[in-house]
C-alpha cells in the first residue's frame, strides 16, 4: 500500500487530498494543527474501511515536526504534500506588517523546508519518493500583473526557490522528486466563494500531475491541469 503524508489536512485542499488518496486505497497520514476541531477530517477517518490516520501537527512548531518524524521512524512515505499555508492580507505599500511577513514565511517557506529535512529518510526509502509543495500562480514573478499581496507572493516565491534547490540536491543524493504545484483558483476558505474550481476538480488534477512526475520533471512549477508555469 502506498503512503501519503499531508499537512494542512483539516479543511480545503488538504482535506480533499486526504479524501481522494484514501479512496484510491492509499494509507493517508493526515496532519492537522488541532484535530479536535477538525470534524470533517475526523468523520472521514472514521468511515468503515478507511485508510486515514489523523496526526497532530502545527507546522510552525519545528520541534513538533522533528518529533513526528521520529514517531514515524522506519516508515516509507511515497508522497509528502506540504499543503498547510496562509495567505494573509493583501498588503498596502507603506503599511507593511512585518510580524505578518514573518508568519507567512514561517508557514509557507520555512515549514516545507523543515518538513523536507525531517522526512528525507522516509521519502528515500519509498517507491515513489515525491516531495510536493502547494504553491500559487501568485508566486510567479513573470506573471505578476496586479501587485499587492507582498508577503504571500514573496513567501511562496521563496518556497518555489527552495523546491528548485531541493529537486537538485535530493534528486542527486536520494532520487527524490521535488516539485511545486499551483492548484488553480479554488473555492475554499482561502480562495473564496467566487473561485473558478471546486476542491475535487483541483485535487484530481494535482494527483494526476503528481502521479506522472518523473525525475526529469522535478524542480519545475506545475499547474493542476498539467501545464508548466513560468517562474
Amino acid at each position: 500500500m502506498s503512503t501519503a503524508l499531508i499537512t494542512g489536512a483539516s479543511r480545503g485542499l488538504g482535506l480533499e487530498l486526504a479524501r481522494q488518496y484514501a479512496a484510491e486505497g492509499w494509507e493517508v497520514l493526515a496532519c492537522a494543527r488541532n484535530p479536535a476541531s477538525a470534524a470533517q477530517l475526523a468523520s472521514l477517518a472514521a468511515q468503515p474501511g478507511g485508510h486515514i490516520r489523523v496526526l497532530t501537527l502545527d507546522v510552525t512548531d519545528f520541534g513538533a515536526i522533528d518529533t513526528l518524524a521520529r514517531e514515524l521512524d522506519g516508515r516509507a512515505l511515497d508522497v509528502l504534500i506540504n499543503c498547510a499555508g496562509a495567505m494573509g492580507r493583501r498588503g498596502t505599500f507603506g503599511a507593511s506588517d512585518f510580524a505578518e511577513w514573518e508568519q507567512m514565511f514561517r508557514i509557507n517557506a520555512f515549514a516545507p523546508m523543515r518538513m523536507a529535512e525531517a522526512f528525507v529518510a522516509h521519502l528515500a526509502r519509498s517507491g515513489q519518493k515525491k516531495l510536493i509543495s502547494i504553491s500559487t500562480v501568485m508566486a510567479s514573478i513573470a506573471g505578476n500583473t496586479m501587485g499587492g499581496f507582498y508577503a504571500y507572493r514573496a513567501s511562496k516565491a521563496a518556497l518555489n526557490a527552495i523546491t528548485s534547490s531541493l529537486a537538485i540536491d535530493l534528486g542527486r543524493r536520494y532520487g527524490i522528486i521535488a516539485a511545486v504545484i499551483h492548484p488553480g483558483w479554488v473555492r475554499t476558505d482561502m480562495g473564496g466563494p467566487r473561485a473558478e474550481l471546486d476542491a475535487a476538480t483541483s485535487v484530481a488534477g494535482m494527483r494526476r500531475v503528481i502521479a506522472g512526475l518523473t525525475a526529469e520533471q522535478a524542480g519545475r512549477f506545475w499547474s493542476y491541469d498539467g501545464s508548466q508555469l513560468s517562474w
